[in-house]
């Protein structure tokens, strides 16, 4: 029998999808503070995934996370948004495309 090891947080119904595939895994049940590592690596992985790909579903998956993250801690969705909508209001978003190059001071 082939073995391939993991040690990656996965999706919700990934186990169901493999055995559904004829094949068998192992999977445990992380603790929360144990969660939130892996989700802090997922979130890595996702970005980095969607840096390589620039693809839509690959944004989808890093948000997918960044709200898992969001409910691990305690927050939520609204919270996030509420957060979001200030910082906006306050310092402005990214829709300008501007790029700040140096800044002067006088002495």
């Amino acid at each position: 029998m082939k073995v391939k090891k993991y040690h990656k947080l996965v999706r919700d119904r990934i186990p169901e999808i493999i055995e559904s595939d004829g094949k068998q895994c192992v999977c445990e049940v992380l603790s929360s503070e144990e969660y939130l590592v892996l989700l802090d690596e997922k979130l890595q992985e996702e970005l980095h995934e969607y840096e390589e790909s620039k693809s839509l579903e690959e944004l989808a998956d890093l948000l997918e996370v960044m709200y898992a993250v969001v409910k691990a801690r305690g927050w939520s969705v609204e919270k996030l948004e509420q957060v979001r909508k200030e910082k906006a209001k306050q310092r402005g978003g990214f829709e300008k495309r501007i790029l700040l190059k140096e800044v002067q001071v006088r002495e």
